[in-house]
């Protein structure tokens, strides 16, 4: 009998892994025998992150990246490839804004584009080059915010956006190169990130608004990271190789319910 998802033998790049989603799809991953490199522009929760899958008796190593600069990209992408085939390459690091296009600054506006765009783009760029010889799938990690209105989230919006749009334009580049490249649109999901910002934006009433959240979504809860890591995991595996040029809604209906 096989054994679904086996990633023994594949390496993977994964953006934005020292905390949250992205840590998350780092440690279900290296689970199921990827290697994994951590990316991430905070050198320590990189760190962090691989000495944690590493006792856990995954294989993982840590490099620090903005994926806003593409030489730093371009070079980082060489030293993890070295000797190797890259298999897989998930773009998740980005950040948020609020802001409707009145209060978003044109600071603000490139900020976001250079991190949310930009960087999907110089990993996609590096990434597509290591994989050609042999194939491989990427998951771009986008948003609900793609597909419907959210307040005051005009920058962040523009951004997810944008990275649907360039995960549709990579699949159909190179289809002839046996590279797979999906999305995923994360609803809100409990990470630090929310609890960080409720306790900076609601000191008091932390748990009152992590209620209200919770239930813009019809499911009446957040989502949880290793809930995304699972998808991810199906995407990237031989499983869902006739899946490409897709996205997909993790919102606990979101999307289509909340009419």
């Amino acid at each position: 009998m096989g054994t679904l998802f086996d990633l023994n033998g594949k390496l993977a790049i994964v953006s934005g892994a020292g905390s949250g989603i992205g840590q998350s799809i780092a440690f279900t991953l290296a689970t199921y025998g990827a290697e994994v490199a951590i990316l991430d522009v905070n050198e320590l929760a990189a760190q962090q992150t691989s000495a944690a899958i590493q006792q856990q008796g995954g294989s993982a190593s840590f490099h620090v990246c903005d994926v806003s600069q593409l030489e730093s990209v371009a070079s980082i992408f060489e030293t993890i490839t070295a000797g190797k085939n890259l298999d897989i390459l998930i773009n998740n690091a980005g950040i948020a804004h609020v802001g409707n296009v009145e209060h978003t600054t044109a600071a603000d506006f490139d900020r976001v584009l250079n991190v949310n765009v930009k960087g999907v783009y110089h990993c996609l760029k590096a990434g597509v080059q290591h994989m050609k010889a042999r194939g491989g799938s990427i998951v771009n990690v986008c948003s609900v915010a793609a597909y419907v209105g959210i307040p005051d989230r005009f920058a962040y919006s523009m951004s997810k956006g944008a990275v649907h749009a360039m995960t549709l334009s990579v699949a159909k580049d190179y289809l002839s190169y046996q590279i797979r490249c999906n999305g995923i649109a994360p609803g809100r999901v409990h990470t630090p990130f929310v609890d960080g910002f409720l306790a900076q934006n609601y000191p008091g009433r932390e748990q009152e608004m992590f209620d209200k959240l919770s239930k813009t979504q019809p499911i009446g809860r957040m989502g949880q990271a290793d809930e995304i890591g699972a998808l991810v995991l199906y995407l990237c595996s031989d499983e869902a190789a006739f899946i490409t040029g897709t996205s997909f809604p993790i919102d606990g209906g979101f999307i289509t319910l909340n009419n």
